[in-house]
Parts: structure tokens; C-alpha cells; sequence
């Protein structure tokens, strides 16, 4: 019995109107090698994240021949490098029954240091020394002979108090002194380490003072010098700039074509006596100042750099405000002098020497220059002067006697009584 039989309805089946859609079936992905079948059905076969690793591509291990026979064995050794022939035990790998041949493998690493040896005659010879003895000195070429040169081990064993800087001292001063006395000649060595660069003992004491003075420092120290040192970087970032501007002007003065230089001057040599005086004779040696001061400045702020630059510096600044004629003009002095345009020898004494005599010529050109437009503008005020009409000479004519007109002056009078009346 169901709902229909219930409620007294006929079984009708009602027609299907829709057919079930048959769904297409998946194309079935086979599993790949190295994955297994649970991650696989997690992960439905996308890519992972991180590459897997191909079996293929991994190392293959070596397959062991089958007639070798490998067996480890407890079997003594000696070391060539100790000289009591001492005998030790460990494992080695035996193949075959036949243990390995050869030297100890460790062996190659021990190393021995070349202590030079001396003979009592290239001591009191070349080596005596007032501070030290021989015997001290026997003493501490056996010690670094015994212990390779470690100077603190050294200086621990040795009898005498003695540091560490005075034992190498002594070591390196004797070595050096001994491979100069046993060359031909000092150039035979003169590539040795030790000779071309000595022990230096008071760069050494320096060097460990300001090692322990950092190593010794305080938080609030380190601090204080990073902000120090933070400073001076942008000072010197701000003085490079200021530079980097400077050489920018330079560059565009010294860029400034000859003709404009020419225009520059020639108001001048048109202008008064006086503004003459005032421009040529204060001006350039007033600008000459202003850029040997902005040259020597620049050279400052440069760490290193060459006398002969510094040189080029100084005469470019000093001849900057002078035209290309008076530049070459000072070299046709130099010449005429026979001094060279640059000095063959340039010391601090002759390149300022050499600076001064070329001064001393662009103010007496400039000199030159003055006393000639002076000289112009004179002979010009006097030709001026006798270019000009003589005076009118008095004749008969003109000594006559001034006769006013009557009539005008009656009018005169008679608006002056007018004007008193009112």
C-alpha cells in the first residue's frame, strides 16, 4: 500500500518528459612515478608548488663488483712528518686482503717554517745589538724554529721579559740583515718580503693601542662616533657638491669664446681717464685675488692631487680675468725672459715662484694698459684745446657805448608806479 491506494487514486505512471543526460565520463590520468596515490587523489593532479625531484635524476650508487671483497681492518701506521717513529692504530679499508700502500694521507699537511741560521762570525759581524745578547738571541731562533713562528707561545716560554713586539723585532731585523749580508749585492733581494717591507714595531704597538681602544668601547662611545662620522660624510657630501658647482662655472667661463672677451674690454678702452683708473687698475687685480682664493679653496677639498695641477689651477684662476691676447702676451713674456711655461723641476718653492712672476706680469701688462689710455685721453684734451675758435678781438666798432632804448624803458618805469600804487 502507498499514497495512491490511500487516497484512492489510479496508478497511472505520468510519462517522463525529460531523459536523464548521461554525464561524460572523465578521462582517467595515470598516476605519475614518484607520487603517492593518497597526495595524488588530493592534490587531483594539478602541479605542485614546489618541483618534485625525478627518481632518474638522482645519484645511482654504485654498484659493487661481485668478486671484491671489502673488509676493515685495525692495522698500525707511522707519520713521516714526526721523527720518534711513533706507531698509532686506527681502521682502514681493505680490499681484497690487501691493505693500502703509502705515506700516512695526513701527512702533507704539516708544514715546517725556514728559520734562517747564523754562524757566530755574521753574528758579531752584521747582528750585535746593545738590547739584546747572543744568547737571547740563540734562544728565540730555537723557539721559533720549535714552535713555527707563533710569537705568542713564544713570548710565554721565553725566559727573559719580553713582549711580543720585541721578540719579532729582533726575529725579523736579524733575518733581514743576514739575507743582505749573503747576497751579491742588495738588488738580489731586494724583492724578498722581507726586506722590501720590514717589520715596522712602533706601527705594530700603534696598531694594537687603537685595536684595544675599540675593542674597549662603550655602547654610548660607538654611538657618539657613528654620529661623528655620520656628520663629516655629509659635510664632505655638501663641500663635493659646492665643488662639483665651482668646476661647473669654471667650465662655463673658460668656455667664453675670445670674441666676447674682446667686447668686454672695449668699453673700456673707450671710456674716461677716470673710469679707467677705477676698472682697469682695481678690477682685474681685485677678480686675480678673488680667484686664486676660489682656486686654492677647491684644492682643499681634494685629498690627493699633483703639483703640476694644482699649478694649471692657480695660472687658470689668475689669468681668468684677462683676455686670450693678454694671456698670450705673458707667455711671450715668459719667453722673452726664457722661462719655461711650465716649470722642469715643479716644487712647492718654484711653482709659487713661478705663480708670483707670472702675477707680477699680468699687473704690469694692466699697468701698461692704464699709462697708455692715460696717455691717449691727454694728447686728446689737448688736441681738443687747440681746435677751438680763437676769442673775438676788441675793435673801433665794439667799444662803442650801451644806449637803451627809450621808449621800452618809459614802459618800464610805468608799470613799476603802477604795481607800487596798487
Amino acid at each position: 500500500m502507498d499514497a495512491k491506494d490511500i487516497l484512492g487514486l489510479p496508478k497511472i505512471s505520468l510519462p517522463v518528459s525529460q531523459e536523464k543526460k548521461s554525464r561524460p565520463q572523465k578521462d582517467s590520468q595515470r598516476k605519475p612515478d614518484g607520487i603517492s596515490r593518497e597526495v595524488y587523489a588530493l592534490t587531483g593532479g594539478v602541479a605542485p608548488l614546489m618541483p618534485s625531484i625525478d627518481v632518474n635524476q638522482l645519484k645511482k650508487r654504485q654498484q659493487q663488483p661481485e668478486n671484491e671483497k671489502i673488509t676493515w681492518e685495525w692495522l698500525s701506521f707511522t707519520n713521516s712528518a714526526r721523527k720518534d717513529d711513533l706507531k698509532l692504530y686506527h681502521w682502514v679499508r681493505v680490499v681484497n686482503g690487501t691493505p693500502p700502500s703509502g705515506d700516512y694521507s695526513f701527512a702533507k699537511y704539516n708544514k715546517y717554517v725556514d728559520v734562517i741560521k747564523y754562524t757566530d762570525e755574521e753574528y758579531e759581524k752584521h747582528l750585535t745589538d746593545p738590547s739584546w745578547t747572543k744568547e737571547e738571541t740563540d734562544q728565540l731562533f730555537d723557539l721559533c724554529e720549535r714552535f713555527d713562528l707563533r710569537f705568542v707561545v713564544i713570548a710565554d716560554r721565553f725566559p727573559s721579559t719580553r713582549s711580543v713586539e720585541e721578540l719579532k723585532n729582533r726575529y725579523y731585523s736579524v733575518s733581514r740583515a743576514i739575507l743582505i749580508a749573503r747576497a751579491p749585492s742588495p738588488a738580489d733581494v731586494s724583492g724578498h718580503p722581507l726586506v722590501k717591507e720590514p717589520y715596522n714595531i712602533s706601527q705594530e704597538i700603534d696598531r694594537k693601542r687603537a685595536l684595544s681602544m675599540v675593542l674597549s668601547q662603550t655602547k654610548q662611545q660607538e654611538r657618539k662616533d657613528a654620529e661623528i662620522l655620520s656628520e663629516a660624510k655629509k659635510i664632505m657630501e655638501s663641500r663635493m657638491a659646492a665643488k662639483a658647482a665651482q668646476d661647473a662655472e669654471l667650465a662655463v667661463t673658460s668656455n667664453t669664446s675670445p670674441e666676447g672677451m674682446e667686447k668686454t674690454t672695449a668699453p673700456v678702452e673707450t671710456a674716461s681717464p677716470s673710469n679707467i683708473q677705477a676698472t682697469s687698475g682695481v678690477a682685474p687685480l681685485m677678480s686675480m685675488a678673488d680667484n686664486a682664493a676660489a682656486a686654492a679653496a677647491s684644492l682643499r677639498m681634494l685629498r690627493v692631487y699633483l703639483r703640476t695641477y694644482a699649478l694649471d689651477q692657480m695660472v687658470q684662476a689668475a689669468s681668468s680675468s684677462a683676455g686670450l691676447r693678454t694671456i698670450k702676451r705673458v707667455e711671450q713674456f715668459l719667453q722673452e725672459l726664457k722661462v719655461n711655461l711650465k716649470p722642469k723641476v715643479p716644487t712647492k718653492a718654484v711653482c709659487a715662484e713661478h705663480l708670483e712672476l707670472r702675477k707680477e706680469i699680468l699687473t704690469l701688462l694692466n699697468l701698461q694698459k692704464l699709462l697708455q689710455s692715460k696717455e691717449e685721453g691727454s694728447s686728446h684734451r689737448e688736441g681738443s684745446y687747440t681746435e677751438t675758435p680763437d676769442t673775438p678781438k676788441r675793435g673801433i666798432d665794439q667799444d662803442r657805448s650801451f644806449i637803451p632804448d627809450s621808449v621800452s624803458f618809459g614802459e618800464r618805469v610805468g608799470k613799476r608806479d603802477q604795481k607800487r600804487k596798487w
